[in-house]
C-alpha cells in the first residue's frame, strides 16, 4: 500500500497553489501541517481526483488515480472543510444515504453505520435532526461518513474544526486506532491535534513543501532552541521586537517569555524542551524585526 506523489503542480491562472509537490506515504498516520492558504486543501482535492494537477503525476501502488478512477474511489474516505448534508435528516439517516452513495449493501450500511455513531459518540443522538447539531456533533458526523467504507486511504481537511478539547481527544483516540492498516493525511494547522498520533509531518508553506520528516526529525534539524525567561516588564518589547516569542505571561515578578533563538536572550534564560509547535511557529510565524539579536 503505497500513495506517491510525483512533482505534482496546480497552477491557477497566474497562481500556483501548489508547487513540484512530491512525497511517498505509506500505512499510518501523516500530519500535513501549514497557516491557511499554504496550499494544503488544494493539494488534497487533486489526492481525492477533485481536481487535476496541471503536472506531476499521483500513483497508487505505481498506478495513475485519475486512471483508476472508481477503483481508486472505492479505497478513498475524504473529510473537506465543509462537508453538505441535509440538514432534516436525521445523522443515522444521513449516514445511511452516504453509504448507499458509496455502494455498501444494506446490511453492511447498517452495521457499519450503528458501529460509526458508537465511536463518534453520536448514537445516543442518532434519531435527531442534523440542524439541530452543534458544529462540534456535525463534524464527528463529516468524521463517520468519512470512514464509513473503510478507506484504504484517508483524507482529513480541518477534521478538529469546532471540536471541544473532549472531542479532540476522542478523535485523535479514533484516528490512532484507524492507522492501523491504512495511509492517514491529516491536514491542520493546529499542531497539537497531529504531533503524537502522526509517524510523518509535511511542512507546507506558499504551494511547496518546506520540510518534512518524523517529529524527532524535524526538531533535530530546527536551528533553534527554546528558551523560558523572567524580564522586567519594561524589557519585554526589546526582546519581542528582536525574537520569536511563543508564549507571553505576566506575573508578580514581571514577565515570563518563551523565546525562540539559536542563542541565549537573557542572562537568566534556561533552556527548555523544543516542540513541534515552536518549530511550526518558527518556521511559519512572524519573524523578528532583528537578525542580530543579542543577549540582554
Amino acid at each position: 500500500m503505497e500513495l506517491r506523489l510525483e512533482q505534482v503542480t496546480k497552477r491557477f491562472s497566474d497562481l500556483t497553489a501548489v508547487h513540484s509537490v512530491s512525497a511517498v506515504l505509506d500505512s499510518g498516520v501523516y500530519g500535513l501541517l501549514g497557516v491557511n492558504g499554504a496550499g494544503k486543501t488544494t493539494l488534497m482535492r487533486m489526492l481525492c481526483t477533485l481536481t487535476r494537477p496541471t503536472a506531476g503525476q499521483i500513483l497508487w501502488d505505481g498506478e495513475d488515480i485519475f486512471e483508476m478512477d472508481m477503483r481508486y474511489r472505492k479505497l478513498l474516505g475524504y473529510l473537506p472543510q465543509d462537508f453538505g448534508f441535509y440538514p432534516d435528516f436525521s445523522v443515522q439517516d444521513y449516514l445511511m444515504y452516504v453509504a448507499s452513495l458509496k455502494g455498501l449493501r444494506p446490511a453492511v450500511a447498517r452495521a457499519r453505520t450503528e458501529e460509526m455513531l458508537h465511536r463518534v459518540g453520536l448514537y445516543q443522538v442518532r434519531q435527531k435532526k442534523m440542524k439541530k447539531f452543534s458544529g462540534g456533533m456535525k463534524r464527528r458526523a463529516g468524521i463517520a461518513q468519512a470512514v464509513l467504507n473503510d478507506p484504504k486511504l484517508l483524507i482529513l481537511d480541518e477534521p478538529t474544526a469546532g471540536l471541544d478539547p473532549n472531542e479532540r481527544i476522542r478523535f485523535r483516540n479514533l484516528i490512532g486506532e484507524l492507522s492501523r492498516d491504512r495511509i492517514v493525511l491529516l491536514s491542520t494547522h493546529i499542531v497539537s491535534d497531529v504531533a503524537y498520533i502522526a509517524k510523518g509531518f509535511f511542512l507546507m508553506k506558499d504551494g511547496q513543501i518546506r520540510h518534512r520528516g518524523s517529529m524527532e526529525e524535524i526538531l533535530k534539524e530546527a536551528p533553534i532552541k527554546a528558551w523560558r525567561c523572567l524580564v522586567p516588564g519594561e524589557k519585554t518589547d526589546a526582546l519581542r521586537n528582536r525574537y520569536q516569542v511563543a508564549n507571553f505571561k505576566t506575573n508578580a515578578g514581571g514577565c515570563e517569555l518563551r523565546i525562540l533563538s539559536d542563542q541565549k536572550p537573557a542572562e537568566d534564560a534556561v533552556e527548555e524542551v523544543l516542540t513541534l509547535e515552536d518549530v511550526f511557529l518558527y518556521y511559519f510565524g512572524e519573524k523578528a524585526e532583528k537578525e542580530d539579536a543579542a543577549v540582554l
